[in-house]
C-alpha cells in the first residue's frame, strides 16, 4: 500500500511544495486563524507525477485511482473537480500519509482512466451520480468511513457524501463551502454579474458550446485555470500533467451534461431522483467539518456567510491567504492537507 506513488524523474518538480512536504506540521496555521500560504513558483526540477494508478470496478464504472500511504491508517479519499484531476493533491498526498493515513484519490467519471463499464450508460454528470460514485468506491474497497476533502466538482460531491451518507463520512473539508443545488434552484435568474460568472454555463447549453469543447478542450480549460486562479502563475508543463486526464472519451459527455443538468436542460437517471429530492430540499451537514476559501478565488462561489449555518456539527472557516484561488489544494497543499487533520478533531 506504501508504494510510491509519485514519480520524480517525469518532466519538472515543485521545489517549493516539495520542502513544504517536508516541513513539520507544527508549523502550519491554527484552525482559528487564517492560513496564509504563497502560491508555488514555477518548477524547476522534474515534475512529480501519481504513478502505479489501480483500477476497480464500482457501480457503472471501472474507477482509476491513486492507493497510497499504509493500508490499515485512517482513511482519507481527496476529490478533485473541473477542468482538473488528480495531480492537484500531488502534494497533499505526501502530507497526509506521513501523518499515517491511506488516501485514495480517484478520477472522477469522464476523467483520466476512469471508464464506463457498459456503452449503453448514460454519460451522466448529475451530481447525485457524481456522489453515488464516492460511494460505489467505498463499497469495492470494503471502505466503511472515510474523511472526505475537495473542490469544485469535488467538494459538491464531499458535501453531497456527508448529507446524506454521513454514517460513511467521518468528517468533510470542503473549498468553497456548501455546494449543494438543485435543478429548481439553477433555473432562476441570477444578477447580472453573478450571470457574467457563468458564462461558461451557457456556452455548453448549445450545440455551438459542445462542439467548441470537443475541439479546443485544451485551450479552453488552460483559460478556465487563469481566470479560476488569476495569481496562480503555473507553468505549461503542470498544466498539461493534468491535461492528460480530459483526453476520455467521455469527458465532453460528462462535462455538457453536468451544466445542461444544472439549467434543466439535460434529464438524469431515474434511480438518483431521489438522491435529489433530498439534496433540493438542501440539507444540512451534520459532520464535523472545515471549509476553505483562497483570498483570489476568480471562479464563481458563494460568501462563507452565506452558507455557515448549513453545517450544524462542529465547524471552522479558514480564509487561505496569498493569492490562492480555485484550484486550492494544489495552490496551498499545507492549508488543505492541515485542514484535513485537523477537522477529525474539531
Amino acid at each position: 500500500m506504501s508504494a510510491p506513488v509519485v514519480n520524480l524523474a517525469r518532466r519538472r518538480l515543485f521545489g517549493a511544495a516539495a520542502i513544504a512536504a517536508a516541513a513539520p506540521f507544527g508549523l502550519l496555521t491554527s484552525a482559528k486563524a487564517a492560513a496564509a500560504e504563497k502560491a508555488p513558483p514555477a518548477p524547476s526540477g522534474p515534475l512529480k507525477v501519481f504513478t502505479g494508478l489501480r483500477q476497480v470496478a464500482a457501480g457503472p464504472l471501472s474507477i482509476g485511482y491513486v492507493d497510497a500511504g499504509p493500508a490499515q491508517g485512517p482513511v482519507v479519499i481527496l476529490l478533485h473537480g473541473w477542468p482538473y484531476d488528480i495531480h492537484a493533491f500531488i502534494d497533499v498526498v505526501p502530507l497526509l500519509t506521513a501523518a499515517g493515513h491511506r488516501v485514495i484519490v480517484p478520477h472522477l467519471r469522464g476523467f483520466g482512466t476512469t471508464r464506463f463499464i457498459s456503452g449503453q450508460t448514460l454519460r451522466n454528470g448529475e451530481p447525485a451520480a457524481l456522489a453515488a460514485d464516492v460511494i460505489a468506491l467505498m463499497d469495492a474497497l470494503e471502505i466503511d468511513k472515510a474523511v472526505i476533502a475537495g473542490f469544485d466538482w469535488g467538494a459538491r460531491s464531499a458535501d453531497i457524501v456527508a448529507a446524506l451518507w454521513p454514517e460513511r463520512c467521518r468528517a468533510l473539508v470542503s473549498v468553497s463551502g456548501y455546494l449543494i443545488g438543485s435543478q429548481e434552484a439553477g433555473r432562476k435568474p441570477l444578477p447580472p454579474q453573478a450571470e457574467l460568472s457563468w458564462w461558461y454555463q451557457f456556452y455548453f447549453a448549445t450545440d455551438r458550446g459542445r462542439q467548441g469543447y470537443e475541439s479546443n478542450r485544451l485551450d479552453f480549460n488552460r483559460l478556465i485555470w487563469r481566470l479560476a486562479s488569476p495569481k496562480w502563475g503555473f507553468d505549461e508543463a503542470t498544466y498539461q500533467r493534468s491535461a492528460a486526464a480530459f483526453d476520455n472519451p467521455d469527458h465532453v459527455a460528462i462535462v455538457i451534461h453536468n451544466y445542461r443538468w444544472r439549467l434543466g436542460l439535460a434529464e438524469g437517471e431515474a434511480h438518483y431522483a431521489a438522491f435529489e429530492r433530498q439534496l433540493a430540499a438542501a440539507p444540512v451537514v451534520t459532520v464535523p467539518t472545515i471549509t476553505l476559501e483562497g483570498d483570489a478565488n476568480g471562479a464563481p462561489h458563494p460568501e462563507p456567510a452565506a452558507y455557515a449555518a448549513k453545517f450544524t456539527g462542529p465547524y471552522a472557516h479558514r480564509l487561505v491567504t496569498g493569492g490562492i484561488g480555485h484550484n486550492l489544494p494544489q495552490e496551498a497543499p499545507r492549508a488543505f492537507a492541515q485542514a484535513v487533520l485537523d477537522v477529525a478533531r474539531l
